[in-house]
């Protein structure tokens, strides 16, 4: 058996590179600090990052339902990548995304504002 380096799967240039950077490297994701801090009780939270990228890159390939994210994390080698090798269950995914209603429009205006920068957005000049 050949051992596989998820993080290699992510090659520059494709979208899926591009989420995970922009995850990784530019989004304040301190607003989800106390909803997923449990060291002391229970089993460890999915990092936040990791939901986000699931389902920044989920829902851009038409995949919105948690159960077709929790699926395509464990069958789909993109998305094992971004998961970072985490398996989240439908659950997890679902009570996230649920979650997001305060926080959405300022995570996904930040995601925005970053891809511009970087030249991520097409669109046509007048």
């Amino acid at each position: 058996m050949v051992p596989v380096s998820l993080e290699a799967q992510l090659e520059p240039g494709t979208l899926e590179y591009a989420i995970h950077q922009v995850v990784e490297t530019g989004l304040d994701l301190s607003i989800f600090e106390a909803r997923y801090r449990n060291d002391e009780t229970g089993r460890s939270a999915i990092d936040p990052k990791v939901l986000v990228k699931i389902v920044l890159f989920g829902y851009s390939r038409g995949l919105t339902s948690s159960r077709s994210l929790e699926r395509a994390c464990r069958e789909n080698m993109t998305f094992m990548a971004l998961a970072c090798g985490q398996k989240p269950d439908h659950s997890t995914i679902a009570g996230f995304v649920c979650s997001l209603e305060e926080e959405v429009e300022a995570l996904f205006t930040q995601v925005l504002l970053i891809c511009d920068e970087e030249g991520l957005l097409g669109g046509t000049n007048a």
